[in-house]
């Protein structure tokens, strides 16, 4: 036995009990007679004491051991003199009577510390070491009952987990498919599936009307913060429903984790239409944490003799609470600058001040006199002390970018309280969306997407902005900004959804080859059906306030796709690629 307790479990009550611990050596302190080991394990730290007047030879090979030195302690449970408040086990340490090396560590490329000395890459080639950290152990072991906690809640539910393949067939919708070379039959490939979507549709038809999985994806695409090339999703799907019953259930999903992992209460999930998040806050998963919806000026502030405002599709703007009298001129230079960067792409800002002693300075005060500017501050119910930034330009740019500078006034102006979560729901999407360069619809979700009822009609238009207004029975969940998971009530249909395929371009032919398993599982009895998927990791990071979700997977990719740990990807030996039938094109011949 090489323990019978953990580092982290033992308190006052186990005193002068002879106890057994493992772990590995988080810190040596030597203190003239005395040595000191704190001993640490996934569980907690121990402090072990030895004494060169017990045994000195014990005490001179503590001495020996190095930083992460793999030990086992005898010993016995004694009460601190100097107790340590900030650790769990501070009442205690253990009176070491053997030492035992189980193994010996090299010194660790950088300190197995809360606050390490290791950049993220160094760090990522060691991942084994950085797990050690209580930061990324406990973002793990956060996801883990975050895992949990959702099995509980969905199999309480009268939900069955069940897997589904990882080799499926590529399909050209979505992003870009990883690929698998069959041996068995050359020139054919599997791809990994980006979701689980066609099977748990066919698994509603199979009359599992109540199917979840938490279960790895896989997308080619280039990667961001909340991106990874593989990852992981909560994925669910129930038959006999209508949209309100998956809202009200995953809501509850929702509720049910941030009470029993965070003891938050979420209040009652609002509801808000996809036109009006990006009429009100210019993005369709808008930050609610604090107010400050877009205003629309266009009519206010055309016709005015002000060249930039007159020839713009939108003039819209954000009323700033409070900062009119201590934003100066280079606070406005700065956020002017910021506006103008790439990402942005703004031309400019233009500002209206209503300073608290009732004057108004402006950046267009040339073409506005004060009092129509009086007036415009009335109608938008601004308070003195406020200010009014302003972006004009075509409608869709210009909307998003006053959606970006709200969040970073929010940001800059610090409404964003930390612990604060707000969600919601985001729904009435739009069913397609046109692409200019291939002149042709593609869906904004998927193509297994159903339109609302009383939208049904509009698809036999040729119209393409009648199509365009088609509106999705999809929903997005969003929590402070982030869209946690998404979904849709699902074509049941044959004909519908191959009416569908047709919209975004697939002949019948393309459709039956690429979709026809699904096609023809609908002509046997297809119930009602829909559901929904939450990205596991991006979850764990919005409940516990991160930025990233690399911490809360245990082996991630860096922002090139690659392993540091274990250098991959890497190539193919010549035998294998013969065993698969690929032959890779020489430099030359690219």
């Amino acid at each position: 036995m090489y323990r019978n307790h953990t580092c982290g479990e033992l308190r006052i009550a186990h005193l002068n009990q002879e106890v057994l611990l493992s772990g590995w050596v988080q810190s040596s302190r030597n203190l003239g007679g005395m040595t000191f080991i704190d001993l640490r394990d996934r569980y907690g730290i121990t402090q072990i004491v030895f004494n060169m007047e017990d045994d000195e030879q014990l005490c001179m090979s503590a001495r020996k051991l190095g930083r992460e030195y793999v030990i086992q302690i005898n010993g016995i449970v004694k009460e601190r003199s100097s107790k340590n408040a900030n650790r769990p086990t501070g009442d205690i340490e253990i009176q070491a009577q053997k030492l035992t090396i189980l193994n010996a560590s090299q010194v660790p490329p950088f300190t197995i510390e809360d606050e390490s000395d290791g950049g993220d890459e160094l760090r990522m080639k060691y991942r084994y070491l950085d797990i050690r950290r209580n930061p990324v152990k406990e973002k793990i072991l956060f996801r883990h009952n975050v895992a949990l906690e959702t099995r509980k809640y969905l199999s309480s539910l009268d939900f069955t987990e069940i897997e589904t393949p990882y080799l499926i067939k590529s399909t050209p919708e979505g992003a870009r498919d990883f690929v698998v070379p069959s041996r068995m039959n050359q020139g054919q490939f599997y791809a990994l599936p980006q979701s689980p979507q066609t099977f748990k549709q066919i698994l509603m038809v199979a009359g599992m009307d109540r199917y979840f999985q938490i279960v790895r994806c896989f997308r080619d695409e280039d990667l961001r913060a909340d991106r990874q090339p593989e990852f992981t999703q909560i994925d669910c799907e129930m038959a006999f429903v209508e949209r309100e019953d998956i809202l009200n259930t995953f809501e509850g999903l929702m509720k049910h984790l941030f009470q029993s992992i965070l003891h938050v209460n979420l209040p009652d999930f609002q509801r808000m239409s996809y036109d009006d998040a990006l009429k009100d806050y210019g993005i369709d998963k808008p930050d609610l944490r604090f107010d400050m919806k877009i205003k629309h000026l266009t009519e206010d502030l055309k016709a005015h003799g002000f060249p930039v405002f007159d020839s713009a599709e939108l003039v819209c703007g954000i009323i700033c609470k409070g900062i009119a009298d201590s934003y100066s001129n280079k606070d406005i230079n700065e956020i002017t600058d910021w506006v103008k960067r790439p990402q942005i792409d703004a031309k400019g800002l233009v500002y209206i001040k209503y300073n608290l002693d009732g004057s108004i300075k402006s950046s267009v005060g040339k073409f506005y006199s004060d009092e129509f500017l009086q007036n415009l501050g009335k109608k938008l119910e601004v308070e003195p002390g406020d200010m009014l930034l302003i972006l004009a330009g075509g409608y869709d740019k210009t909307v998003k970018q006053a959606g970006e500078l709200r969040l970073e006034m929010g940001r800059r102006m610090k409404l964003i309280k930390e612990g604060e979560f707000k969600a919601f729901w985001v729904v009435d999407f739009p069913l397609l969306e046109w692409d200019e360069d291939s002149q042709r619809f593609f869906a904004m979700h998927h193509p297994f997407t159903s339109p609302l009822p009383q939208d049904l009609h509009k698809l036999n238009s040729t119209d393409r902005d009648v199509l365009k207004s088609i509106r999705a029975a999809a929903y997005d969940m969003v929590i402070n900004g982030a869209e946690v998971g998404g979904g849709s009530i699902r074509i049941h249909d044959r004909a519908l959804q191959s009416q569908n395929f047709k919209l975004l371009g697939f002949s019948e032919e393309e459709a039956e080859a690429q979709f026809g398993f699904l096609l023809g599982a609908f002509e046997y009895g297809a119930p009602p059906h829909g559901g929904i998927a939450f990205g596991l990791d991006r979850v764990c990071a919005i409940m516990q306030g991160s930025t990233s979700i690399r911490d809360y997977i245990a082996f991630p990719k860096n922002n090139q796709g690659r392993d540091t740990m274990i250098d991959g990807p890497s190539p193919l030996d010549q035998k294998q690629l013969d065993e698969l039938g690929i032959a890779l094109r020489s430099n030359e011949a690219k």
